[in-house]
């Protein structure tokens, strides 16, 4: 027997909490200057317990073909990454309307 989600009362194969979660969440992508003048994407407002973060900066890292990480539940992704990111979180289910670009 599959388990039951908690949260939604669904099967597990077919709980929707994750994509419900994506769509509420405020998300806001900036530009950072670090070390030597380098520049890195932000993308703060992803909550870690609704969404997997990690999971998540991973696609970014490999559609975006760029090194980044995951420092206090915001993904910094190397270089300047304003406009693609976007789409992709678009794209990974995110309402584009709770997306703001700052820069």
């Amino acid at each position: 027997m599959s388990d039951v989600c908690e949260t939604c009362g669904l099967p597990e194969e077919l709980c929707v909490c994750e994509s419900i979660a994506k769509e509420s969440q405020k998300i806001e992508i900036g530009i950072i200057e670090k070390k030597f003048k380098k520049s890195y994407t932000v993308i703060t407002g992803v909550d870690p317990k609704e969404v997997d973060i990690k999971e998540l900066a991973k696609t970014l890292k490999s559609k975006l073909a760029c090194g980044g990480t995951v420092k206090d539940n915001n993904i910094e992704l190397q270089g300047n990454h304003l406009r693609e990111a976007k789409g992709i979180l678009v794209a990974a289910g995110f309402a584009p309307e709770m997306i703001i670009v700052k820069g």
